[in-house]
């Protein structure tokens, strides 16, 4: 063994305590910093937490428990899911490239499991491939997987059995293998997370596996905005996210604010050559990629860019009343709904409007589509969205929530007139008017 892994694997050994209680004492707190240890920055999982090991004979050993949990996507949403650990996602396991590592594996799950390592180079006999690779973990036995990390990268776990209804119901955890040699350009900021989508249908506890497109929440590490925790940096900072996708949709991600890099996959981190510069990175089914930017101040938008993935309690197949007057019917719906309000006329900004102020609750144990609030009034998003804080002052390895940024003066965009004839601006086309007779008009009279 080199000089210098020698020296960091007895270092593991001695930190392996510490890493322990540091994690328990705050695996989500505000109050976290973190320290480099082992020539890295360790991973921060958004809403989530690190999995601590032991040395057991030259071996770094994780154990992993598949079990029931009760999980909260955000105020308001509970459900009985799977998980790791009392968590989805699972906690993340972090590593060193070189290190052997074993992870048991408890199942109290009332179904058999297996886990598969997604991407990692390992003997076969340890791919997690039920009835291929190896037997089912029945419920109540303990598996041990071991093996030496052979790669590094961003990479995850899940099962390979029963996997549409186990990972539909929570079941995965990040995976993240460090350097042996460090990094050529470190990172000052790591953060690491999971997409995926649930079909919690309204007033539901929990989650139907049988969908396969039609979801009603769209998360990062199993929350929805805006209980998705922010980014936070310090300006001049080097961040990376490492973003794996579980769900099944593809996801392009975007970032406001800067042009990252997009620097590595499963397959670790690219040389520097490949690196490109992005602003939307499409994250495919099964995919990791990383990315990375230098933190400019501000408040910035993360987020999916297909519309819908970033709204909760999405329906489908049901009918948008844009531009309808139901003043005259919402009435008589009511008799046969109680409780009904007439919205949609105007856009699904209204529903925000409705929920907030009460009169329109929905359905228990759902959410409202749009729940977000900043400094300027309703955000309008949910699902999939969150932000990246950015902060000159903010000391290096704190993660606490800056709040709302301070913009200098004259930065923000301002209102010059609340007249809509405003000004002289050029424009084409036949703009609609009230009395556009030339459109077909809806008559709910007529006879087929």
């Amino acid at each position: 063994m080199k000089r210098r892994d020698f020296l960091m694997t007895a270092g593991a050994a001695l930190s392996a305590s510490a890493m322990s209680r540091a994690v328990a004492a705050d695996s989500h707190h505000a109050e976290h910093t973190a320290p480099r240890r082992q020539g890295y920055t360790p991973v921060r999982t958004l809403n989530g937490w690190t999995l601590p090991w032991q040395m057991n004979g030259g071996v770094k050993e994780f154990h992993l428990v598949a079990e029931e949990i009760e999980h909260e996507f955000a105020p308001g949403s509970r459900a009985k899911c799977w998980g790791y650990n009392g968590t989805t996602p699972g906690p993340t396991l972090e590593a060193v490239e070189g290190d052997r590592v074993r992870i048991l594996v408890t199942n109290r799950l009332p179904e058999p499991t297996t886990i598969h390592w997604h991407g990692l180079l390992l003997p076969a006999g340890m791919d997690g491939v039920a009835g291929v690779t190896q037997p089912l973990i029945m419920p109540g036995e303990t598996f041990a997987y071991e093996f030496t990390l052979r790669q590094h990268g961003t990479h995850m776990y899940h099962p390979h059995a029963d996997e549409m209804v186990q990972m539909a119901m929570g079941m995965m955890g990040l995976f993240i293998i460090h350097p042996k040699d460090g990094e050529p350009e470190p990172v000052d900021r790591d953060y690491a997370l999971l997409l995926h989508n649930w079909a919690l249908h309204p007033g539901t506890s929990r989650p139907d596996p049988s969908v396969m497109t039609d979801f009603d929440l769209w998360t990062m590490n199993s929350k929805v905005f805006p209980a998705i925790e922010p980014l936070v940096a310090r300006t001049g900072e080097r961040v990376r996210v490492r973003i794996g996708n579980l769900s099944m949709w593809n996801h392009p991600i975007h970032m406001h604010g800067v042009q990252f890099q997009v620097t590595g996959s499963d397959g670790g981190r690219w040389p520097a050559a490949q690196w490109r510069n992005e602003v939307t990175e499409i994250v495919g089914v099964g995919q990791m990629r990383d990315i990375e930017f230098i933190a400019v101040p501000g408040d910035w938008a993360f987020h999916c860019h297909m519309a819908h993935h970033t709204m909760n309690a999405m329906g489908h197949e049901i009918p948008n009343t844009l531009g309808v007057d139901q003043s005259g019917i919402e009435a008589e719906i009511r008799t046969l709904l109680p409780g009904y309000m007439a919205m949609g006329q105007h856009g699904m900004k209204e529903h925000q409007q409705h929920t907030d102020s009460g009169h329109m609750r929905g359905p228990d144990n759902t959410l409202a589509m749009m729940m977000g609030k900043g400094p300027f009034g309703n955000i309008g998003m949910g699902g999939m969205f969150t932000l990246v804080k950015v902060r000159d002052d903010l000391a290096p390895g704190d993660y606490r929530d800056p709040g709302w940024y301070a913009h200098p003066s004259g930065t923000v965009a301002r209102r010059v007139s609340a007249d809509a004839n405003y000004g002289a601006p050029v424009r084409r086309g036949t703009p609609l008017s009230d009395n556009a007779a030339s459109l077909p008009v809806p008559d709910r009279h007529a006879h087929h």
